[in-house]
């Protein structure tokens, strides 16, 4: 009966233990009322009021009974979330896993919690998710538009709201938006001028999509190098990657218009791609067709994704920088609700960030590769 009994003990105790804590459970350990131990544990304006050492008996209870606050309740009191809504087009493209490490620590260090949300590129998704954020009280939204880009113009609305937003990747016209963007001009500048300066002359380009925001500034930057150093630009050697919903396909395109060259004995010695998933298509159909990276051919990217430095041989590439726009995103959006706390105006701004010319292996001089000059 002894040893029942006892189980029965333990049965009370483990229910106790996993049912939610509350203010009352505090005031009755602590010996102090609940609206005392509710001043102290949502360190409200009175709390200056109360002794030290009665703090320091109500915050002890607190910690041996295990109590948490009541994220809901305090809601209600505060309409505060503490969250912040992070969209993204398409979670499996590798542009976005820097950009998410950004985002997370940097709201992490401010006590906010992100809120995930994978659009796959359609639109009503997009809609619904941007609903479903909403719904869930976000302070703020961040969207990272890595690919092409579903319309957006929705955001508009949340200025009414009093919603801060930044996009990354993506400047919306008008001032109610905040962006991040690199100087996608000034990349493409560095991607030519660095195979120059190696002394490629013939060089194959795959741009990017036609309605892809960063494909147009990229294209600037290379003809604007190109005109400034008298350097000639083959229109047979210029191919543009078709429109597609999927950011993994620039892989078959650089691939497959690689391949194309090849078939066609077209010469060049380097490869410029729009980005790095389009160059390592471009190095897997140069190493099926015979040629060695970069000895008979150089290849470069854009963007320094993870798999880039892993790639055989590691890419050459020009460096967004991915985490620290994740970071100046929400730099912006806090600082929004910041002003939205302490009731003062508060301005938008759209960051560019400067590209880095990243070289590894991918590319070569014309002279030591051996490469047809």
């Amino acid at each position: 009966m002894s040893e029942l009994g006892g189980d029965k003990g333990e049965m009370r105790k483990s229910s106790l233990k996993s049912a939610a804590v509350t203010m009352r459970d505090v005031a009755t350990a602590s010996g102090f009322s609940s609206a005392t131990v509710s001043i102290v544990l949502n360190n409200a304006p009175l709390a200056r009021y109360i002794a030290p050492a009665t703090k320091k008996r109500i915050e002890e209870a607190a910690k041996k009974l295990g109590y948490r606050p009541n994220a809901m309740a305090r809601f209600l009191r505060s309409k505060r979330s503490h969250s912040v809504g992070v969209m993204f087009f398409d979670i499996t493209d590798p542009f976005c896993t820097p950009i998410l490490r950004g985002i997370e620590n940097a709201l992490y260090s401010v006590s906010y919690v992100p809120i995930f949300a994978d659009a796959h590129n359609l639109r009503n998704r997009f809609e619904r998710y941007l609903e479903m954020l909403l719904e869930h009280h976000v302070e703020a939204l961040i969207l990272v538009a890595n690919w092409l880009f579903v319309d957006i113009h929705l955001l508009a609305d949340l200025s009414k709201r009093n919603i801060p937003a930044a996009t990354i990747g993506w400047e919306l016209p008008g001032d109610t938006v905040n962006s991040v963007m690199v100087d996608n001009e000034t990349g493409g500048r560095l991607a030519l001028e660095h195979l120059h300066q190696l002394g490629h002359r013939k060089i194959a380009f795959i741009r990017g999509p036609k309605m892809l925001i960063d494909s147009g500034p990229r294209w600037r930057g290379i003809q604007k190098y190109a005109h400034s150093a008298g350097l000639e630009i083959d229109p047979a050697l210029v191919a543009q990657l078709p429109e597609s919903l999927d950011p993994n396909s620039g892989f078959e395109g650089g691939y497959r218009f690689t391949e194309e060259w090849l078939q066609r004995k077209k010469k060049f010695t380097a490869v410029l791609a729009f980005d790095d998933l389009t160059a390592l298509g471009a190095i897997r159909a140069l190493s099926k067709g015979g040629m060695k990276v970069p000895d008979q051919c150089s290849v470069i990217g854009f963007d320094d994704v993870p798999l880039s430095a892993l790639a055989a041989p590691s890419l050459t590439t020009v460096r967004q920088p991915l985490e620290a726009m994740g970071n100046l995103a929400v730099n912006m959006v806090m600082e929004g609700i910041n002003a939205g706390i302490e009731k003062r105006d508060w301005n938008t701004a759209n960051q560019k960030m400067n590209p880095e010319l990243v070289i590894r292996d991918s590319t070569r001089a014309v002279g030591l590769s051996g490469a047809d000059d």
